[in-house]
């Protein structure tokens, strides 16, 4: 059986060749830098000899371009700027030696590589870039000029390491946190699932006694009933009891029943009437589902949409849920093209995201599979697919 709702539409397919090999912030110091440097020289010409050397002005153009490559070969792109250089000083007289360009080509080193190749890096850029068409008259001003020049570049590059690094650091820590937040409260909403359960078995306990000796066939059907919440309930706190709880607080929050299947047709008006239409497509056979499963379910479909609503801008949203043989599936996705919609969500192909870490975490929980990331042509996509037992499956 296939119940579909109106379906969104399609998204507009992007048009646009191969991406280039460097990005767009590479460019942009590519082409700062080689502005810089040729204000620089042709200022230093006018007031030094009163005319602008065209091909002085061509070599300090093209010593800019190999900062286009920097961050992919930081060492070769150095040795480009600095031989362009050292041809410029041997050609062109000028005072401009340390410019821009080779700042930037000495700071890529320093930042992507070791300490070793960046001393080395350091020693060479300061003697090649030394004017000497003045030996042996060499000014020892010039020299020092340079080396002061280059332990700025490498303090500059050294302090911006160590705060990626504190960065990185603390992103780990509130991943870790948000992971173990998540596991507290999956299993506080598991401890529910199981006590409902037990509540159920107690019930069906006291009919079948009740009945045992005037109608057997009922207490027959209630002991069956039993039978089957009590596999439940044991599978449900054996996956219980695999949640970390290490350090858990008490919480004062109210017991109220736990959301599941049945739900998602609430979650999905709400989200139309939060402003991101959205569209429900239930394929398959529908079937009770275990609780646990449900609320996973419920609660991959409530986050996928909340991050929908928050970055995928003027945009549609479809949720499909589908029945397999031996599991069931769902698929959130949009068409939005928000601007933080790659930066955000899509911390994703890193995972960065929280609702995505918490996501991941339940379907880890039933042994399934979870998928989330940018769709080729414009939107998101979050799927997961939780495997069900046949006795699972089967149970009412």
């Amino acid at each position: 059986m296939v119940t579909t709702r109106p379906a969104p539409r399609a998204p507009e397919t992007r048009q646009g060749g191969d991406a280039l090999p460097w990005s767009r912030n590479d460019g942009l110091v590519a082409v700062g830098a080689g502005v810089m440097d040729l204000l620089s020289f042709t200022f230093a010409s006018l007031a030094g000899q009163g005319d602008v050397p065209v091909a002085g002005c061509v070599l300090v153009v093209v010593s800019a371009l190999p900062l286009l490559a920097r961050r992919r070969a930081p060492v070769p792109v150095l040795a480009a700027v600095l031989l362009l250089g050292l041809g410029l000083n041997l050609t062109v007289p000028t005072s401009l030696h340390f410019g821009a360009s080779v700042v930037v080509a000495l700071y890529s080193v320093v930042r992507f590589t070791g300490a070793p190749v960046a001393a080395t890096a350091s020693v060479a850029a300061v003697t090649a870039l030394v004017d000497w068409t003045k030996w042996p008259r060499l000014s020892l001003l010039e020299l020092v000029g340079n080396a002061l020049a280059a332990v700025i570049v490498i303090i500059a590059a050294a302090v911006m390491n160590r705060w990626q690094r504190d960065i990185e650091a603390n992103r780990r820590l509130l991943a870790d946190r948000a992971v173990a937040a998540e596991r507290r409260r999956i299993a506080r909403e598991l401890h529910d699932i199981v006590a409902h359960h037990i509540t159920t078995m107690q019930l069906m306990a006291g009919g079948a006694r009740a009945n045992l000796a005037r109608d057997p066939e009922v207490a027959r059907e209630a002991l069956v009933e039993l039978e089957g919440s009590g596999r439940m309930a044991l599978r449900e706190m054996r996956q219980l009891l695999d949640v970390l709880r290490a350090g858990d607080e008490a919480e004062d929050e109210p017991t109220a029943p736990q959301p599941g299947i049945a739900d998602l047709e609430r979650i999905v008006a709400e989200s139309c009437r939060a402003g991101l239409p959205t569209a429900l497509d239930i394929r398959g056979s529908e079937r009770p589902l275990p609780p646990s499963v449900g609320l996973t379910v419920f609660r991959i479909v409530q986050e996928s949409l909340t991050n929908a609503r928050k970055y995928a801008g003027e945009a549609r949203a479809q949720v499909r849920l589908t029945y397999e043989p031996d599991g069931v599936a769902v698929e959130v996705s949009d068409d939005g093209t928000g601007a933080d919609a790659g930066l955000v969500r899509a911390g994703t192909a890193s995972g960065s995201g929280y609702g995505l870490v918490g996501m991941r975490e339940r379907a880890a929980l039933h042994g399934g599979t979870f998928e989330a990331g940018p769709l080729d042509e414009a939107g998101f996509r979050v799927a997961a697919r939780l495997p069900l037992t046949a006795d699972a499956g089967a149970l009412r």
